[in-house]
């Protein structure tokens, strides 16, 4: 199953209030929404019909989410449904991550591209060092997942064994946790190291990945949808249990 395909299905199973991605291009993921959607790329060129209620912003992440009120396209500053496909880069994905999570709820789904490099080569953080064309270059991104599993448990990172270059969706995530930004720093200078990059072997062989045939079949989408209904502060404990219940929080290791 291509990235693409796992994202169309997320949007059918979740019917999602809203949606923001990071990394636009040419707009091919932005076609599969139906729904109020926020586009954010420095320099998108989108060469698909869209179909949706969208507004596209043409500055970096960064930019945009230091905004007021980034979130001002929206009924609330809430997102039902993320994309991350921004820079190639862990620092950046890092920033990212974190910048949606400030507007998540425990119902919120985000899923990160690129999560599972082919090689070290595709895993270069300098794409043209490499020799790299675009569409084979995957970056260090993958060094996100460590970051999750060391510094924030409480959310439930899910491997997706997509094509080309994998993804990882995440659960849970929580607007008041600080374990990303308070260590940010020093997982800065921990990740962001010269190329050749040294990919661990269980990236490599995908061997904690989950089928996307598997994972989308699970019935945790619509307790998900259903939940969205009722105030955070209810819902993050039912969405706890319904994530435990869906099997997924075990495989997550």
């Amino acid at each position: 199953m291509k990235r693409h395909e796992l994202l169309k299905n997320l949007h059918e199973l979740l019917e999602p209030r809203n949606y923001l991605e990071i990394g636009v291009h040419l707009g091919l993921s932005l076609t599969l929404s139906r729904c109020r959607s926020i586009g954010i790329d420095p320099a998108f060129q989108v060469t698909q019909e869209l179909q949706c209620d969208v507004h596209l912003v043409r500055s970096t992440s960064d930019e945009f989410f230091a905004r007021q009120h980034p979130l001002a396209h929206f009924d609330e500053p809430v997102i039902d449904l993320s994309f991350i496909d921004g820079m190639h880069l862990a620092e950046y994905a890092l920033r990212d991550l974190m910048n949606v999570e400030r507007f998540s709820r425990s119902t919120t789904v985000i899923v990160l591209d690129d999560m599972l490099p082919r090689s070290n080569r595709e895993a270069a953080r300098d794409r043209r060092g490499a020799g790299l064309l675009r569409r084979r270059w995957a970056g260090d991104v993958y060094k996100v997942i460590d970051a999750l599993r060391v510094h924030r448990p409480d959310v439930v990172c899910l491997e997706v064994d997509t094509e080309p270059t994998g993804t990882t969706v995440i659960l849970l995530p929580d607007p008041a946790a600080t374990g990303l930004v308070d260590n940010y720093d020093q997982l800065v200078q921990e990740q962001v190291t010269p190329d050749p990059q040294q990919v661990p072997s269980e990236i490599l062989s995908r061997s904690r990945a989950l089928d996307p045939e598997k994972l989308l079949e699970n019935s945790l989408w619509g307790e998900l949808r259903r939940l969205r209904e009722l105030d955070d502060d209810d819902a993050r404990p039912r969405a706890r249990k319904a994530v435990d219940r869906s099997g997924l929080a075990a495989v997550r290791a």
